[in-house]
């Protein structure tokens, strides 16, 4: 029975090594070494491999920063807590919600301001992002639904208001984060509830 020891070691290394290298990308990127700029010599050395490891478990760079940008996604949809799953809707989970999701942003800017910068040229990177906003958009719009049905919101049209509600969470925070603006990220949170809660409630206060 020696060799399943050995394949169970080589997957444990593999995992660790894809690790590293992920983690060695995202370690660039919040240096502010442009992403175009890190090449693989560049990001296998930082990662302690030989470039010729490096393709042993990726194809190309492009491949470390679709694992990145996965293991965000996967935190940015753990962030919407209960008001994206339906388990608390009031305007205090909602808050919460788009506070979790700005300190997620916060966290990854320079790897979020990488994956937005290169859908605008790589189509697949452009589906993949999209893909991950369209979930929260689809998310959001069933909220809605279920708030119209409970007899507490006002919006006409969900899913528009949901598309229009996280697309302008997305920008916003990425001109506030990965761009730099002159408002606090703070700031930024507090007009994001306000808008939303008139949009989806028709009014701000706490009983929304």
């Amino acid at each position: 029975m020696p060799p399943a020891p050995r394949r169970a070691e080589s997957s444990s290394r593999r995992s660790e090594v894809q690790v590293d290298v992920v983690q060695a990308l995202e370690a660039l990127l919040q240096e502010d070494v442009p992403y175009a700029e890190i090449g693989v010599e560049r990001l296998a050395q930082r990662a302690g491999i030989s470039r010729t490891a490096f393709y042993f478990y990726f194809r190309d760079k492009r491949e470390v920063l679709d694992r990145l940008t996965a293991s965000v996604a996967t935190e940015l949809l753990d962030a919407g807590g209960p008001w994206f799953t339906g388990d608390d809707t009031g305007a205090d989970a909602l808050g919460t919600a788009l506070g979790r999701i700005a300190a997620v942003f916060s966290a990854h800017g320079p790897l979020l301001r990488a994956v937005v910068e290169v859908a605008a040229a790589e189509p697949r990177v452009g589906d993949e992002w999209r893909g991950l906003i369209g979930r929260f958009v689809a998310a959001t719009a069933r909220q809605i639904e279920a708030e119209q049905a409970a007899g507490r919101a006002t919006a006409s049209d969900p899913h528009a208001t949901a598309f229009a509600l996280v697309w302008g969470v997305e920008r916003a925070l990425f001109q506030q984060i990965a761009r730099g603006a002159d408002v606090s990220l703070d700031a930024v949170v507090d007009a994001l509830h306000g808008i939303w809660l008139r949009a989806i409630y028709g009014r701000t206060d706490a009983d929304a």
